[in-house]
């Protein structure tokens, strides 16, 4: 029986947290590795909106949103709880993800790529986006998770954009008094999902089959 398809980008991090369920959950996928400036037909065919992750389902169903594909295969099998965080609820996370993804990611884009917008002050967008950071490391002070002392759904969506905001300037992210933080981050960085959901493939070539993900 065929599995479903995957098109994602390895450094994007709405693909990564995508890849972050499917590893935990142990869905099978043929994962096809795309280079965003030279997208496949068969992509675009999917979800015109030319995004990853994309993922098709074997009954042809498109799911073209991180947070849905990840909602998705958790719905199927959360083997590590993903979806009942030990404080708080489902909702709860959401909200925290939306926050991420609403005012943080426009303030980390224009952090870390201030030449593709006009007017863009990469200092003043850092230092928007550290109130995000200050309140993770403030709840991150309290238990070692965001919602308990485990990861849960919030976690593994966030980190991959906490972590492009940390990356964009290394150094002074170390320099910042967010010890909590800098932990979580660390921890997650090093585990055994997030090395398994980042390993590096050959971009994917129509008529090729794909790769069998997550890996063995």
């Amino acid at each position: 029986m065929a599995d479903p398809v995957l098109y994602s980008f390895r450094r994007c991090p709405y693909a990564m947290r995508a890849r972050f369920a499917l590893v935990v959950s142990g869905q099978r996928c043929e994962l096809r590795e795309v280079l965003l400036r030279d997208k496949p037909p068969e992509l675009l065919a999917a979800s015109p909106k030319g995004t990853v992750p994309v993922l098709v389902d074997v009954d042809g169903t498109v799911i073209d949103q991180s947070l849905d594909i990840m909602r998705w295969t958790l719905l199927r099998h959360d083997p590590a709880r993903w979806l009942q965080p030990e404080r708080g609820s489902v909702d709860d996370m959401l909200a925290l993800i939306a926050a991420c993804d609403g005012d943080f990611k426009q303030q980390l884009d224009r952090y870390k790529y201030p030449n593709r917008f006009e007017g863009a002050d990469a200092a003043a967008h850092r230092l928007n986006g550290a109130h995000f950071l200050e309140d993770l490391n403030e709840r991150l002070a309290r238990t070692s998770h965001l919602f308990g002392d485990r990861p849960a759904l919030a976690d593994m969506a966030i980190a991959p954009f906490v972590r492009q905001f940390a990356q964009t300037d290394i150094g002074w992210f170390e320099l910042q008094p967010w010890p909590a933080l800098q932990a979580w981050l660390g921890t997650l960085v090093e585990s055994v999902v997030w090395a398994s959901a980042t390993q590096k493939y050959p971009v994917w070539k129509a008529g090729e089959a794909g790769v069998a993900f997550p890996p063995a």
